[in-house]
């Protein structure tokens, strides 16, 4: 089916895939925004928060900073199942960076400190670590992450820290038992959703991608994903492709405001 459905509509690819290089990403602006936070984040040695609705972009954007960063100065450690525990994220942290974990919990977090800290002054490079699905973490997890950045007294920090979640994490933060935390957070950024005319300029971008230059979508069927998918970018890419197959199988050449209708019917029917 999607070999005849690139056929029919001339691509070269389908467009909407999750697999683009990050140079290929569309840049709209709460993605460049975001973009700019985490990399100033990151030179700064911060603890920064990224969140957003589900399908925002948040991991996208964190892939597009990260992917621009010299490896030879920066050592990304991600971690995207926050399922592990506390004893888990230390024992990720001293594993990425060459050690052996501690088999005892209560030295983890002095090892894990001990090993960013010795990555930075000894092979000089910046460990970044990605905390993704942060909404998930627990108060005893968010705590162990502020306890590795009591390094040096304060005087500085030698890794990087990205906490990305969906808004509950905020809200979270903001509980008094989190003050601790809350002070220590250099950068806070929620990603709004795409306006209008910044879903109009993502439709296009991906279709030319795949090789189309030409308008595909009809002003009102872009305008339909627009609303349903609330401007965010996965959500715009299952209506899109939906409204694609409708559009194949009811042997149209423009994916009109039918189409778009029949996508959402599809996307949305539990």
């Amino acid at each position: 089916m999607i070999e005849r459905l690139t056929q029919y509509f001339g691509f070269a690819k389908m467009p909407f895939g999750k697999n683009l290089a990050p140079g290929a990403l569309h840049r709209h602006t709460s993605h460049a925004e975001a973009v700019a936070r985490i990399t100033w984040a990151v030179n700064e040695h911060a603890l920064a928060v990224v969140t957003g609705e589900v399908g925002a972009g948040k991991t996208v954007a964190v892939r597009a900073a990260l992917a621009a960063l010299d490896p030879v100065r920066h050592l990304v450690i991600y971690l995207g199942n926050p399922a592990v525990g506390a004893r888990g994220i230390h024992r990720a942290i001293i594993t990425a960076l060459g050690g052996t974990p501690h088999p005892h919990t209560a030295a983890l977090i002095p090892q894990a400190a001990d090993a960013l800290a010795t990555e930075q002054a000894e092979r000089g490079r910046c460990p970044v670590l990605v905390l993704d699905e942060a909404h998930l973490l627990t108060a005893d997890q968010l705590e162990s992450v502020r306890m590795l950045t009591n390094h040096d007294m304060d005087s500085a920090s030698p890794f990087a820290c990205l906490l990305v979640g969906q808004p509950t994490l905020r809200r979270k933060i903001k509980m008094g038992t989190m003050a601790a935390l809350d002070q220590r957070i250099a950068l806070r950024f929620a990603m709004p959703p795409m306006t209008g005319e910044e879903t109009t300029g993502y439709l296009g971008h991906h279709l030319a991608l795949a090789g189309r230059s030409d308008p595909l979508f009809s002003d009102d069927a872009v305008q339909l994903i627009h609303t349903t998918g609330r401007g965010l970018p996965r959500a715009v890419n299952n209506l899109a492709v939906q409204a694609l197959l409708d559009t194949f199988i009811q042997n149209k050449t423009i994916v009109d405001e039918a189409s778009a209708r029949a996508a959402i019917a599809e996307v949305t029917t539990e």
